[in-house]
């Protein structure tokens, strides 16, 4: 099954300036998927509170906190707290204020310390294959999605040269859809990313 969600009229936005925008998606495209592409099918809208699970340079966090304006709320997660500042920092600069990060290991259960059915939707964004323990980030997704909420994973799906991740470090589809389904999220589609990537949208129905 293929979904392709609907982007609703945004009510109200915020303004990134050019370079910044041009910035960090041309740093993402280079690892062949780009947000400003992929968003639209996941079903981003303003409004929504979000987070990415691995947010790195801040290429996701940032299309984002555009895509769900003033009256919505990024959280950026990751475990390099250099890289969270300096994504804040410049997205400060740019006129944005409606973004949190969260210095966390996740491979720790609970380790957002969000409270419980707080997000519309959650963000994994090449981020599984660096991981040994993964299954914390899909039951911490479970706990922190309201109910109808939606998880976003994207991978690897080949390794291509040194663009990606050597092979033995990809994380096989169903792999993933396991590790949902034993935290309790069901698939509700696929889409696709990019080059070489795989796109699963998954959902929180209890």
């Amino acid at each position: 099954m293929s979904l392709k969600f609907q982007k609703r009229t945004k009510t109200k936005s915020l303004c990134i300036t050019g370079f910044l925008r041009d910035y960090f998606c041309t740093t993402i495209d280079v690892m062949f998927t780009n947000p400003q592409r992929t968003l639209p099918l996941i079903g981003v809208e303003s409004g929504m509170r979000v987070a990415d699970f691995g947010s790195g340079s801040g290429a996701y966090v940032v299309e984002c906190a555009h895509a769900v304006g003033l009256d919505g709320h990024v959280y950026a997660v990751d475990i390099q707290k250099n890289l969270l500042d300096t994504v804040v920092a410049e997205a400060e600069r740019s006129g944005y204020r409606n973004i949190t990060p969260i210095w966390a290991d996740m491979e720790k259960d609970g380790f957002t310390k969000l409270n419980e059915n707080t997000l519309d939707l959650v963000i994994i964004s090449n981020t599984l294959f660096q991981l040994k323990n993964k299954a914390p980030m899909f039951f911490e997704a479970a706990r922190v999605l309201v109910l109808g909420g939606r998880l976003a994973v994207i991978d690897w799906e080949d390794s291509f040269g040194s663009m990606g991740p050597q092979a033995d470090m990809l994380v096989d589809k169903q792999d993933v859809l396991d590790m949902a389904s034993q935290a309790g999220l069901s698939l509700e589609g696929e889409f696709n990313p990019g080059e070489h990537h795989y796109g699963l949208i998954f959902s929180k129905q209890q």
